[in-house]
């Protein structure tokens, strides 16, 4: 999965952290997710956890700005993982 997208910054877009084959190594699926998105963003709604992904719809955004989006997930078993994002604001 790519870690950089591009998004017209008049557009409400979900993004999707896949934690698949990580989960399978552990044995293991998603209890919570926790996405932190920077000033200029807006984060519309809470997270969605779909067994091994978690998506989060974003809008917002400045032409040429690059943000880096965080989503920090917790298993059931315990386990906490982060993983990035970055978004770059485009006219599309």
């Amino acid at each position: 999965m790519s870690d950089s997208f591009f998004k017209d910054p008049s557009a409400l877009l979900p993004y999707t952290w896949d934690w698949t084959d990580w989960l399978a190594e552990i044995s293991d699926t998603i209890s919570s997710a926790t996405v932190t998105v920077p000033e200029g963003l807006t984060a519309v709604g809470v997270p969605v956890v779909d067994g091994t992904t978690a998506t989060q719809r974003v809008s917002g955004g400045t032409l040429d700005g690059t943000y880096r989006l965080v989503c920090q997930i917790t298993t059931v078993g315990g386990l906490i993982d982060e993983r990035s994002l970055y978004l770059t604001i485009r006219e599309r």
